[in-house]
């Protein structure tokens, strides 16, 4: 007998004791076992790798949100390419090597997705074969058993993953896949399968979903997520993009939701990015640091122009930039750019 068929005799007997033990462990729908035990069993598998820094690690079930247009599908498509590469955005960690994605696409066209990822249709952008897209299938029937394309996709959704060997998951966009999440029945449902594929295929999730209209003068919570409450109960981390003040294309990504890290890129570090298109490729750049505060509108003014000229108005009063950042809420760092912006 060679040593391959020895091994595989080996890990037969290794798999059928696990199940046991599985076994006897199970009462009902717990499964119960000494603490110490289950620190043995969790100390057999590996450490999880970053996947986008501190915001989304590996086996993890993550939900990115923001407000309509802010970028949401872009940064999702740049950290698939770069899951699927193996390769590290710029300003952010990856930990883990190149693996396999499957990007569920209900937003975009395959020309929508061509556009953005070209030079006017011309030089298009070289995506790694690690990368699969999936958009519906316009001429399925569905099933008996199916009442909604929803529910044939939650059904099928493991086997999926599993014939293609997926490693990632991205879903773009849970508003499209479940357009009632609002309502707690329809969440805890969908959720609880993200949930427990994470577990049975040992996968990594990025779910997409929108914010209702909030007020952006105001921190982003969770409470901005919409269907927040069972939503964050089911996820094991969330981050979220937030809207600057500061210019047209600056965007900001905030922790909302972290269990495998303290939260590193709270409100007084986030991370500011430009929405840039890098001939083919339309990227979320790494700017800083800074402090969100800096990033809101302020309540009192309604626009940029509004917010400058109040600025002017306060040098010309002879105020400092940290009286001034005080005045308009935001820091001095900020009067300080806006100034050089402004040649003030």
């Amino acid at each position: 007998m060679n040593d391959s068929a020895i091994q595989k005799i080996a890990d037969d007997i290794q798999s059928n004791e696990s199940k046991l033990e599985l076994s006897a462990a199970t009462q009902g729908c717990l499964i119960i076992k000494k603490t110490k035990k289950w620190i043995e069993e969790a100390k057999k598998r590996p450490i999880p790798n970053m996947l986008f820094s501190e915001f989304w690690y590996e086996n993890e079930l993550c939900i990115l949100f923001a407000d309509t247009n802010l970028g949401k599908s872009i940064l999702a498509v740049q950290i698939a390419d770069s899951l699927s590469k193996g390769k590290p955005i710029y300003g952010f960690k990856l930990e883990a090597k190149p693996k396999k994605v499957l990007y569920l696409d209900f937003e975009l066209s395959d020309k929508q997705l061509e556009n953005r990822y070209s030079l006017d249709y011309t030089k298009h952008y070289s995506f790694s074969d690690n990368f699969l897209r999936a958009e519906l299938n316009s001429e399925l029937t569905l099933p008996k058993g199916c009442n909604t394309i929803e529910d044939y996709i939650c059904d099928t959704l493991e086997q999926t993953v599993d014939h293609n060997d997926v490693e990632v998951l991205i879903i773009d966009n849970l508003t499209y896949l479940n357009n009632d999440n609002e309502k707690a029945k329809y969440a805890l449902h969908l959720m609880k399968v993200l949930k427990k594929l994470t577990k049975s295929a040992s996968i990594s999730i990025l779910v997409l979903s929108h914010t209702p209209k909030r007020d952006n003068s105001k921190p982003l919570t969770k409470n901005d997520l919409a269907g927040s409450k069972m939503l964050m109960n089911f996820c094991d981390s969330s981050f979220a993009i937030g809207e600057s003040s500061q210019t047209h294309n600056y965007r900001y990504l905030k922790q909302i939701k972290q269990r495998n890290t303290e939260q590193l890129y709270h409100s007084s570090n986030v991370i500011v990015c430009s929405i840039e298109k890098n001939i083919n490729f339309l990227t979320f750049n790494f700017i800083e640091f800074d402090e969100e505060k800096s990033h809101l509108k302020s309540p009192v003014l309604g626009s940029l122009e509004d917010r400058d000229d109040k600025m002017i108005k306060l040098i010309k009063d002879g105020l400092s930039n940290v009286k001034i950042g005080e005045e308009l809420g935001i820091s001095e760092s900020t009067v300080r750019k806006r100034r050089k912006k402004l040649n003030l």
